[in-house]
């Protein structure tokens, strides 16, 4: 029996809002903010899967991808129907390329305006 079940994802960043307005460009919803005091908490809504959260961290770091002196911690696989056009579109929206040369691979990787790796996926 579980224990729980998963609330959200949550990414930390330094602009919580401008996150999650990408996010919502790729998967849909919509973005909810929350104050409270200094502390920023953005919910990403309605985009058919589980929430997806960006918390105001001033300090962040991106994970360095690939490294071999440390690990990307974790990233999000974002299935597509159509590789060449959801990369087209990632790329306008801010993402870079981080691995993305071998062209036959059904998955190629990059990294969100804030620095944290995410793949697209053919499904």
């Amino acid at each position: 029996m579980p224990i729980g079940k998963l609330g959200s994802v949550v990414l930390d960043c330094r602009d919580p809002l401008a996150l999650a307005e990408f996010y919502a460009a790729i998967l849909g919803g919509t973005t909810r903010e929350q104050r409270d005091g200094e502390d920023v908490w953005v919910d990403l809504e309605g985009h058919g899967g589980s929430t997806l959260a960006f918390q105001a961290s001033p300090g962040h770091v991106p994970p360095k991808f690939p490294s071999p002196d440390g690990a990307q911690q974790f990233h999000l696989d974002l299935t597509v129907d159509d590789l060449d056009a959801a990369e087209e579109q990632v790329l306008a929206l801010g993402a870079t390329v981080l691995d993305a040369a071998d062209r036959t691979r059904s998955w190629r990787v990059y990294a969100d305006p804030a620095g944290h790796p995410f793949c697209l996926c053919s499904g």
